[in-house]
């Protein structure tokens, strides 16, 4: 079906776990509406934008990851959720 697209399993995986994340915060959102608060990101934030911003966050992570070090990219990952695990809890 997807082989027109030449995607990996892992490339797949990571879109579909991008959809199950919205869609569960999509009915998290309908269930308990998001309250804005401020965090050590010094803006106002719901948990919709702390989502976005981890996310973007975690990006760059990997991203710099590969531009920089030759590390193994299960490292990288695990720094980048880290990053976006703050970033939700926190930021």
């Amino acid at each position: 079906m997807l082989d027109w697209m030449v995607w990996t399993v892992p490339t797949a995986l990571v879109f579909a776990g991008l959809v199950v994340l919205l869609a569960a915060m999509a009915v998290w959102g309908r269930i308990s509406p998001p309250v804005a608060r401020r965090g050590f990101l010094r803006i106002e934030t719901d948990r919709g934008d702390r989502l976005y911003i981890g996310l973007i966050s975690a990006a760059v992570v990997l991203a710099g990851w590969i531009a920089v070090t030759d590390l193994s990219m299960w490292l990288a990952l695990g720094c980048a959720l880290l990053v976006a695990l703050v970033i939700g809890r926190w930021g």
